[in-house]
């Protein structure tokens, strides 16, 4: 990674229709069973929902780098997705889409947070835990696809890192 990405200044902004194209991209090369441009689609227009991108800006253009799909539903919020492209990973954009779902919880008055991870996915895990999250049970098989089990982890809004 050149010293010039670490160095670019990040946006966190709500994802657009438009951004699907490098969303999905990013969806492919990061999970096993990839999200649909119609799941994307219905997320966009979900009450619930929040979507948003990590964009970094180049001299002409802006590109996603990243993005996170979140809900909010009566005191809680509950991570859907979040990824990074591979080619910006390891400097600090999920962490920083972490925490803007973090402030925008606080804003809506949200308690907790909670999530469901693979437990093979340590590099999440890791990232989740830096965010405050602890695990809190097992979904047995949850993971269709490999049969795999979900951690699920949780986290007070008030007690994640900054």
């Amino acid at each position: 990674m050149s010293d010039k990405k670490n160095s670019l200044p990040v946006i966190i902004d709500r994802m657009l229709i438009t951004d699907l194209p490098e969303v999905l991209a990013i969806e492919q090369e990061s999970f096993h069973s990839p999200w649909t441009v119609g799941m994307f689609k219905r997320e966009l227009e979900n009450a619930h929902s929040r979507c948003f991108c990590a964009r970094l800006n180049f001299e002409d253009k802006s590109i996603v780098a990243a993005y996170i799909v979140f809900w909010l539903v009566a005191d809680e919020v509950h991570l859907h997705n979040l990824a990074v492209d591979k080619e910006y990973r390891r400097q600090g954009l999920a962490f920083q889409l972490m925490e803007a779902m973090k402030e925008i919880a606080r804003q809506n008055q949200v308690v907790a947070q909670t999530l469901e991870v693979r437990e093979s996915n340590t590099e999440a895990i890791k990232l989740y835990r830096k965010c405050g999250f602890v695990v809190k049970g097992v979904r047995p098989l949850y993971y269709t696809d490999t049969k795999e089990d979900a951690l699920i982890m949780w986290a007070d809004v008030s007690s994640v890192k900054k």
